[in-house]
């Protein structure tokens, strides 16, 4: 049984960092894509983050580059997101997702495996 763990969220002022990981198990983590997703309240869930298998490639969305790193460690099976200059405008529920297909993939859909999120508050 796939599980994907997430971990890390909570309340941060604006300007502020926080670091969020997921632990996976029951799959084989070093050949799954990974993403971060983040849904806030009454909108879509949107793409954040992912990171490629092998942890070389990474891709960010506009909202967040500069500003938020993905990262990997296939010997912990865990990816990371490091979040610094936290906005107002960050806050939602961060999702991690594993995707067994191409590198690439941005949309909900293409991602086979999810956690069950973790809330991450900015305050301005």
């Amino acid at each position: 049984q796939v599980q994907l763990v997430e971990s890390g969220g909570g309340l941060v002022q604006a300007g502020g960092s926080l670091r969020l990981s997921c632990a996976a198990s029951g799959l084989r983590f070093s050949s799954y894509n990974m993403g971060w997703f983040r849904q806030a309240p009454g909108k879509e869930r949107e793409f954040v983050a992912a990171i490629r298998w092998t942890g070389i490639s990474t891709y960010y969305a506009d909202s967040v580059k500069g500003r938020f790193t993905i990262s990997r460690d296939n010997a912990k099976n865990t990816v990371y997101l490091q979040m610094n200059s936290l906005k107002f405008e960050d806050t939602a529920v961060y999702y991690c997702a594993a995707d067994r297909g191409a590198w690439g993939h941005t949309r909900r859909t293409d991602y086979d495996y999810w956690g069950q999120g973790t809330q991450v508050t900015v305050s301005s």
